[in-house]
């Protein structure tokens, strides 16, 4: 039976990897795959999912348009997955769901939980209420050797708690802090 997975993780904790990897491994036993992002996300061109390390592939363009059920209806995959999925919409998520629990085909999101301020992103929202199954990719904190929970957004070296939601940006904007370490930042930066 198929199930929606919600697998979360920090800014470089290797989301894009494990999604790049799931889609190989579909495809070296010659099933296919479906893969998604959203078209807000564009460091490496609107339709590429690339990690840090170097590897990337073409991906389906997700806008308002795309019809994700109708799609999965006529491609009929293996699997289904998604990187970046903290920008879908409530409506993409149920997309998501229909497609698991009416087409019986497994969709695999990776995203982030919240963002720069811990405030939940609204794909990440939907999909932690109803994702079968929610998976955490762990990494360390940038400045100490406890697991990253947050986001840290920056600019030249500064760390940045006000702004709008979204900033596409990798390691020059972001990184992955634990939450003692965000607070001590934080609380440095409201003394100046």
């Amino acid at each position: 039976m198929a199930k929606l997975y919600f697998r979360y993780g920090t800014m470089n904790s290797g989301k894009s990897i494990e999604v790049l990897r799931t889609v190989h491994n579909y495809e070296e036993q010659g099933k296919k795959v479906l893969l998604f992002t959203p078209s807000v996300d564009n460091r490496h061109g609107v339709g590429t999912v690339a990690s840090r390390i170097g590897m990337q592939k073409k991906a389906i363009i997700i806008d308002d348009r795309l019809n994700m059920i109708e799609l999965a209806s006529l491609e009929k995959p293996n699997c289904i997955l998604l990187d970046e999925a903290q920008f879908l919409t409530k409506a993409q998520v149920q997309q998501l769901a229909d497609i698991v629990d009416t087409l019986d085909i497994p969709v695999i999101a990776y995203g982030l939980r919240a963002d720069f301020m811990g405030v939940l992103f609204e794909g990440s929202y939907h999909l932690l209420a109803i994702a079968d199954k929610i998976e955490e990719i762990k990494t360390v904190c940038w400045y100490c050797d406890k697991k990253a929970i947050m986001n840290m957004r920056c600019k030249d070296g500064v760390a940045l708690f006000e702004g709008e939601q979204i900033q596409i940006g990798g390691n020059e904007s972001y990184l992955p802090v634990c939450r003692k370490c965000y607070a001590s930042k934080r609380k440095a930066t409201h003394k100046l």
